[in-house]
C-alpha cells in the first residue's frame, strides 16, 4: 500500500468510541434490512403473481434443491433443453459452485422463495461495509448517503427483478475485498476475492481487474500475484472445469465476430486496434449503459484507479454480440456497481485532495447527497419504481395460473410455461414447455400470450392440438391456461 491511494488502513483518530459505533452500527443495520425487505417483496410479488420466470428461476432451484439434499446440482430444466439429459450439471452451464451455500435457506423452506430471500439479504449485506468503507473516507454523513444510493441503485434494481442470479454473491464479496483492503486487513480481503472465482466462470476477470487496481496504486507484488491468479482462473474453469462436468466451453462464447476462439478474438484486436476501441461504443445501448454505470457517482469514479477492478468486466460485455449483455435491463451491471460506488468515494477523495480542499467537509456531503438524489430519479426508470404502484401487487390471470397449477399433481415431470415453471418446482420436476416433444405425462401451456420459447401464441395453440392428437387429455383451460395429461 501506498500513499497515493485512499484505500489505506485509516488513522487512529478516526476510530469511534464504542457507544457511538454501536449506535451507527444499529442504524446501518436497519438501511440493510429495509433494504432487504424491499427486495424481497419485489421479488415474492412477482413470484406470487407468476410473473417469475422458469429460466432462471428454476435452474437455479433445482441447482439449489439438490446441493440441499446432499445431491450434484443436477438442473433438469436446461439439460432437457438443451438435449444434455437431465442429470446435466448446473457447474456445466455457469461453474457456480457457491450456489451450495444457500443450501440450509432451504433446510428451512424448500422453495424458490427462499432463493428471492436470500439474494434480497446478500444484496442489502453488501451495505455496511460500503458504509465502513465511505465513512473513512468521506466521513459519516457521506456514509449514510452513499449507502441509501447504493440501495437504491438501478444495477440492483434490475438484478432483484430477475429472478436469482449468481450476481448476488458479488456485491458482497467485492465490498469485504474493497473495505478490507482499505482497513489494512489483507488476508479477509484476499479470501474475498478468491470467492468470487467460485461464483461464475468469468469472475477471473474482476481478480485480474484488481490486479490492475494494486498495480497502478503501487501495490505491485500483490497486482501482479492478482492478475496472474484471474486469468489462470478463467482459463483453467473455461477450459477444463466446466468440460469436466459435461458443459461445452463453446457455449458461451460471445466473439464470433472477431473469431472462433480467444486466441484468434485476441488476434484479431491486435490486428485492429483502432476497431477494438470503437467497439464498446459501436450501439447506442452500450454507450446508454456505460453512462448508466458511471452516473450514480457524478463520474467521479473514474478519477480513481480503482474502477480498473471493473474494466475487464465491463469490456468483456461491451465487446460481446449479445445485446442483452449489453442493455441495462438485466443483472449485469449488478457485478460491478459496488466497485463503482467505492471508486466514485475513493475519486471524490482524490478531487478534494488535488484542489487542497481535503478537509471540505461541505463539499463531501455535497456530492454523496447528490449521489443519493441521482439515485432517487432513476428509481423510476427501474424495478423498483414497481413498488409503490397498487398495479404491481395484481395479475388479471393470477386466479386462473393458480387453478391451472393446482390441477397437476405432486412428484410428477412436467412441461410447464415459462411463467408457471416457478410454482410448480417445489413439488414437481419442472421441464419448460417447448414445441420439441419431451413426453412428459403433464403438459401446462398458456395460448393467450407470448411466452419463451415459442414464436407466438399461435405456435402454442397448434402444438397443444398436436399434443391431443397424439393421446393426451385436457384436464383444464382457463384464460388461456391448459393443462394436458397423457394418456
Amino acid at each position: 500500500m501506498t500513499d497515493e491511494t485512499v484505500i489505506a488502513r485509516p488513522p487512529a483518530s478516526t476510530a469511534l468510541p464504542a457507544r457511538v459505533l454501536f449506535r451507527h452500527r444499529v442504524r446501518v443495520g436497519a438501511v440493510a434490512l429495509l433494504a432487504a425487505v424491499a427486495y424481497s417483496v419485489l421479488g415474492l410479488v412477482k413470484l406470487a403473481t407468476f410473473r417469475a420466470t422458469t429460466f432462471d428461476l428454476v435452474i437455479v432451484d433445482q441447482a439449489v434443491r439438490n446441493y440441499a439434499h446432499f445431491r450434484p446440482p443436477a438442473v433438469p430444466v436446461l439439460g432437457v433443453f438443451h438435449g444434455r439429459g437431465a442429470d446435466y450439471l448446473q457447474l456445466a452451464d455457469h461453474f457456480s459452485p457457491i450456489y451450495a451455500l444457500l443450501a440450509p435457506f432451504y433446510w428451512v423452506h424448500d422453495g424458490p422463495e427462499s432463493l428471492v430471500v436470500a439474494q434480497a439479504l446478500l444484496f442489502a449485506g453488501a451495505i455496511p461495509f460500503l458504509w465502513l468503507f465511505t465513512r473513512r473516507v468521506l466521513g459519516i454523513g457521506p456514509a449514510y448517503l452513499v449507502a441509501v444510493a447504493y440501495a437504491l441503485s438501478w444495477p440492483i434494481a434490475q438484478a432483484v427483478a430477475f429472478d436469482a442470479h449468481e450476481v448476488m454473491f458479488v456485491p458482497l464479496l467485492t465490498a469485504i475485498m474493497i473495505e478490507r483492503y482499505q482497513a489494512g486487513r489483507v488476508l479477509p480481503a484476499f479470501l474475498a476475492m478468491l470467492g468470487l472465482l467460485l461464483v461464475k466462470e468469468d469472475m477471473g476477470l474482476l481478480v485480474i481487474g484488481a490486479g490492475l487496481y494494486l498495480f497502478a496504486v503501487g501495490d505491485r507484488i500483490r497486482g501482479v500475484m492478482c492478475a496472474v491468479i484471474g486469468a489462470g482462473a478463467v482459463v483453467l474453469v473455461r477450459g477444463l472445469l466446466i468440460t469436466s462436468f459435461g458443459g461445452d466451453s463453446k457455449d458461451f462464447w460471445a466473439y464470433g465476430h472477431l473469431g472462433p476462439d480467444a486466441p484468434a478474438a485476441l488476434l484479431a484486436m491486435v490486428r485492429d486496434p483502432l476497431a477494438t476501441l470503437l467497439l464498446p461504443f459501436s450501439e447506442e445501448a452500450k454507450v446508454d449503459t456505460l453512462f448508466l454505470l458511471v452516473w450514480p457517482t457524478l463520474l467521479l469514479c473514474l478519477l480513481s484507479p480503482l474502477s480498473l477492478a471493473a474494466l475487464p468486466h465491463v469490456l468483456e460485455r461491451l465487446l460481446s454480440d449479445r445485446p442483452q449483455w449489453w442493455q441495462a435491463d438485466f443483472q449485469y451491471s449488478a457485478f460491478t456497481v459496488m466497485i463503482l460506488f467505492c471508486a466514485g468515494v475513493d475519486g471524490l477523495a482524490r478531487l478534494l485532495r488535488w484542489t487542497g480542499r481535503a478537509d471540505d467537509r461541505g463539499l463531501r456531503l455535497a456530492w454523496a447527497a447528490a449521489a443519493c438524489a441521482v439515485a432517487l430519479t432513476l428509481v423510476p426508470k427501474f424495478a423498483l419504481d414497481q413498488l409503490y404502484h397498487p398495479a404491481f401487487y395484481k395479475e388479471d390471470k393470477a386466479a386462473a395460473a393458480a387453478e391451472a397449477v393446482s390441477k397437476v399433481p405432486s412428484g410428477v415431470t412436467v412441461e410447464a410455461v415459462n411463467s408457471l415453471g416457478p410454482a410448480l418446482t417445489s413439488r414437481t420436476t419442472v421441464l419448460l414447455w417447448s414445441a420439441a416433444p419431451r413426453g412428459a405425462p403433464w403438459i401446462v401451456a398458456d395460448t393467450a400470450r407470448w411466452e419463451f420459447p415459442f414464436g407466438s401464441p399461435d405456435d402454442q395453440r397448434n402444438r397443444v392440438g398436436q399434443l391431443l392428437g397424439e393421446g393426451y387429455t385436457k384436464v383444464f383451460e382457463r384464460d388461456g391456461y391448459v393443462v394436458l395429461r397423457r394418456g
